[in-house]
């Protein structure tokens, strides 16, 4: 009985271990997984930690960055300005700065001449049709001589008539010398015409190589951006000086284009008006010349004798008849 009992004490004590062995084997191999599994998986409590931290004020509202690993609060409002090419006017002009002052120079020059031109070049003060028909009139009549036609070209300020004042001046010579005169004081009153067109064109030429020269210089600081910066390859580094290049060239077409257009049109209206003047001009040679002068006085002559013959063919008529 004594050795039933031991070996049914030593079967129970056996069991017991067994199942502890078991047990214990079960919780190395379930540290071992959590274990494995923490290895393995990616911590991401740092990103989860910093987004709702990452907020700055902007302008009264709260600014969350998207990126967690992205760049800091404080440097969120500069990264928006660089990235950004400006539209508005005020924009402009704080992008721009101080490359903003050639610009408007070359503006308000080629804006001021080219009004001073149009007024300058109007039709009725250059060549008033008026005086042109009257005093050409007056001369084809024989109502003017050289001193009262110089007194009436001297009383009327305009480029035609101090261009016949010159041909008048000639009175009765030849008619190369009156055309001579005349076209000396036509180019005279050409370059008066043409004053100023050179300062509009001028402007219509500089203003694109003041864009490129912002261009280069835009290009130049958005390199160096980046040399000085270890984010190489981030367009947001590119932003600012691109956009000094791109608003600068933009700002030299916007000045040129306009001024080379206007160039263009008022040198086509001084072309215009010169041509006018100079078929009034050859009218006037043909009425004050040497030449004119003889080939009207025998028109006169002419025009004078005819009526008189005209009365002596009637009394013939009649006798003949009778």
């Amino acid at each position: 009985m004594i050795k039933l009992n031991s070996n049914q004490q030593y079967s129970t004590g056996s069991s017991a271990d067994l199942q502890r062995g078991t047990q214990l084997r079960f919780l190395v191999k379930l540290l071992v997984i959590c274990g494995l599994w923490l290895i393995l998986t990616p911590d991401s409590s740092p990103a989860q930690e910093r987004l709702p931290k990452v907020v700055e004020s902007v302008n009264g509202e709260l600014v969350e960055v998207k990126d967690p690993n992205g760049p800091l609060p404080e440097a969120l409002e500069q990264m928006e300005r660089g990235t950004k090419i400006p539209f508005t006017p005020q924009e402009i002009i704080e992008e721009l700065k101080y490359f903003l002052l050639p610009f408007v120079i070359a503006s308000i020059i080629s804006m001021w001449f080219i009004i001073e031109r149009l007024v300058i070049l109007r039709s009725g003060r250059v060549i008033p049709r008026h005086f042109v028909t009257r005093f050409l009139k007056l001369l084809k009549d024989g109502k003017l001589n050289s001193r009262s036609a110089l007194k009436l070209c001297d009383e009327n300020p305009s480029p035609i008539a101090s261009v016949f004042a010159h041909g008048i001046r000639k009175w009765g010579k030849p008619s190369v010398e009156v055309e001579q005169a005349i076209i000396d004081g036509g180019e005279r009153q050409l370059s008066q015409l043409r004053k100023h067109l050179r300062v509009i064109n001028g402007v219509a030429t500089v203003a694109p190589l003041m864009g490129l020269l912002g261009t280069v210089i835009g290009m130049i600081l958005a390199f160096n951006d980046i040399a000085n910066s270890s984010a190489m390859g981030k367009a947001e580094e590119l932003a600012g000086g691109i956009a000094l290049a791109l608003l600068t060239t933009a700002l030299g077409l916007g000045i040129a284009i306009p001024s080379l257009i206007m160039y263009m049109y008022l040198a086509g209206r001084v072309d215009g008006l010169v041509m006018e003047m100079d078929q009034s001009a050859q009218d006037l040679v043909h009425l004050i010349s040497a030449e004119g002068l003889a080939a009207s006085a025998a028109n006169r002559k002419s025009a004078s004798a005819a009526p008189a013959t005209t009365t002596k063919a009637k009394p013939d008529k009649t006798t003949s008849k009778s």
